[in-house]
């Protein structure tokens, strides 16, 4: 593991990395969702795409790094460019687990690899919307430790600028940038996922200009399975030997 420290209008960011197969020419960049870091992104794919150099990092806020301030998904986006400018790497294919999807997207990368990728803003069912207005109701009468009970899962025990930049992107609409996107999208799913279900995969599929949508077995994490990892480096492995061999 390495640590490289990146600045950002006076903002610094110290941003952990691991890079796996040193020796080969191109790189894949790997992003983990939210709440997540580069060691379950590792557990993933180490072990396989081995005719490419492997890049994994955590994202502001999340295992080895830093992030004292509230981003949005854009902000996140600059900083890793920022990063990979500074390791002097410039990856034609990066890989974008849920809300690490995004960020990918914002990269513009030339083969962009979305699994189970966050972007499509779900409708809120009525008992989410009354959460909401209850938590809303409590919070000025100084009841911010009920944030705890109102919360998803994906924000408990966040400190506090990590829990608003969480209210910051769980709401972003990424349709209008997948329709812009130029490059090559392959997109994987997992049929029982409920966190992203198959229906946003197909809406960001249809957006997308170039697209291939693949469903596999298993939930939101499917790609912990190695049989789906595998077939997902092979994939990929063979769109770069259409673009570039």
């Amino acid at each position: 593991m390495a640590l490289r420290r990146v600045e950002i209008k006076g903002k610094s960011y110290d941003i952990s990395y691991v890079i796996k197969n040193s020796n080969k020419k191109e790189t894949v960049l790997i992003l983990h969702g939210w709440g997540s870091d580069k060691e379950l992104m590792k557990r993933a794919f180490a072990n396989f795409c081995d005719d490419f150099r492997l890049l994994f990092i955590d994202l502001p806020g999340f295992g080895g790094s830093s992030n004292d301030y509230v981003l949005d998904t854009a902000l996140y986006s600059i900083i890793v460019r920022e990063f990979l400018k500074s390791i002097s790497i410039d990856p034609k294919i990066v890989v974008g687990h849920s809300f690490g999807g995004k960020v990918a997207l914002l990269l513009k990368p030339k083969i962009l690899v979305l699994l189970s990728s966050a972007g499509v803003v779900a409708k809120k069912t009525f008992k989410v919307r009354a959460k909401i207005a209850f938590y809303k109701l409590l919070k000025p009468l100084g009841a911010k430790s009920l944030r705890e009970l109102f919360v998803s899962s994906d924000a408990k025990g966040m400190p506090e600028n990590m829990y608003e930049t969480f209210k910051k992107v769980v709401d972003e609409d990424f349709l209008p940038l997948f329709r812009e996107y130029e490059g090559r999208a392959l997109l994987f799913w997992g049929c029982d996922d409920r966190a992203t279900p198959v229906k946003s995969g197909k809406a960001i599929a249809d957006s997308c200009k170039n697209s291939r949508f693949e469903i596999m077995e298993g939930d939101h994490y499917f790609f912990l399975n190695p049989e789906n990892a595998k077939k997902i480096c092979e994939i990929v492995g063979k769109e770069y030997e259409k673009l570039y061999s």
